[in-house]
């Protein structure tokens, strides 16, 4: 016994005062990835839907990963079709909903508006994936979001452009050219998928308030195209 417990005092006589005291790390919700993906995206607003990809394969692909996992535990017939239907179904439904952003409102609303939809966007692509058998927090995932999303035209220039984003150096000056520039990159997979008018009106009207993009907001059209892009990419080939 005495020497059991010599040992275990000299176990922690060999720990740190700092590593006995730290409690272990807790994982990231979602909704704290995209404040933090936020807050990186003012400091390179050059690389918005870049560093968006990044973050939310990282923070959502998991949570598809189980939602697949779950669903092909209890309905072991459920054919991919019919997962990727009820993905579509409900991401479609939430395109909308800006509440993950409610802590970043304020001068920068409509900039976290316009994160927060194409969050929703990535969380509809990433559960299509999982759907159809591929892996949502594969870093491969995060250059198919930004083809799929129409910012880049094919998987060699995301990828280039990830690359960049992930060694992009000290931030930019200034904040509110920071949160223009950054809204004009985050328009731009809107613009591509709602006819336009989106970035245009925020160039217009110098992001006045989060009205410009209740539109978008709510186009649930946009993400059912956005969808039927994703299915194209991700259903097996039938030969």
């Amino acid at each position: 016994m005495a020497e059991q417990h010599t040992a275990t005092e000299q176990h922690t006589a060999l720990v740190s005062p700092a590593e006995q005291q730290t409690p272990p790390a807790l994982a990231r919700t979602p909704e704290a990835e995209l404040r933090a993906v936020a807050a990186r995206v003012l400091d390179h607003p050059g690389f918005a839907p870049e560093l968006l990809a990044l973050g939310a394969v990282r923070a959502l692909g998991p949570g598809a990963t189980e939602w697949a996992t779950r669903l092909r535990d209890r309905y072991p017939d459920a054919p991919a079709d019919g997962l990727a239907r009820l993905a579509t179904r409900r991401f479609v439904r939430s395109a909308g909903a800006g509440g993950a952003t409610a802590a970043l409102a304020g001068l920068f609303a409509p900039l976290a508006e316009l994160a927060s939809v194409l969050w929703s966007h990535s969380n509809l692509v990433l559960h299509l994936a999982a759907a159809y058998g591929k892996d949502p927090a594969h870093p491969d995932r995060a250059a198919e979001l930004l083809v799929l999303t129409q910012v880049h035209p094919d998987t060699a220039s995301a990828q280039a452009a990830l690359a960049a984003a992930q060694t992009a150096g000290d931030p930019v000056e200034g904040a509110w050219p920071r949160a223009a520039e950054a809204a004009w990159r985050l328009a731009a997979p809107l613009t591509a998928q709602a006819g336009g008018w989106v970035a245009l009106r925020l160039v217009a009207r110098l992001l006045p308030g989060a009205a410009v993009l209740a539109a978008a907001l709510g186009d649930a059209a946009a993400a059912d195209r956005l969808a039927a892009r994703a299915v194209a990419v991700y259903r097996p080939d039938p030969r």
